[in-house]
């Protein structure tokens, strides 16, 4: 017999999972906002939850599901990074699609530049582009003006 992966194909060791109420409506809005695709959903019974949908956003997965009294009664929210190419069309096309700002896109002195939204259902999403490689010792240069002009304001 043939040994079985331990992490299912196309996944990899680490996978957030949301816990919302309306899971249907969030698969539809990470469509628009992200470019989610849709790879499984379980609704329950009555067919108005969502036991567990299955979202691949870029190379990664995401989970979710709805509060249910049985299983899991409270949303649980998270702050998740999406890393790609074009941090200001993402950042563009997730307010377009109804995420709130809480910072518009600006470069980092850790080499990166993000933005951060926030769906309807209290998650912080940070959108982000490695730009530049830095040594350790850039990077420290980088922090310490940072903080300087910190305490310049």
């Amino acid at each position: 017999m043939a040994k079985v992966s331990p992490i299912p194909a196309g996944m990899h060791s680490l996978t957030p999972a949301l816990i919302l109420d309306g899971a249907g409506e969030a698969i539809d809005f990470f469509r628009r906002a992200f470019g989610a695709e849709e790879m499984t959903r379980a609704p329950d019974p009555s067919g108005k939850k969502v036991w567990h949908a299955a979202l691949r956003i870029g190379d990664s997965m995401l989970f979710l599901s709805d509060t249910s009294p049985d299983m899991a009664p409270k949303p649980v929210t998270a702050r998740l990074w999406i890393y790609a190419d074009g941090v200001d069309a993402a950042f563009k096309r997730a307010t377009a699609a109804g995420a709130q700002v809480r910072m518009p896109p600006a470069d980092m002195f850790w080499g990166d530049r993000m933005a951060e939204v926030t769906d309807r259902w209290g998650n912080s999403w940070v959108l982000a582009q490695h730009t530049r490689d830095m040594t350790p010792e850039e990077m420290k240069k980088a922090q310490d003006a940072f903080v300087a002009s910190l305490k310049k304001k």
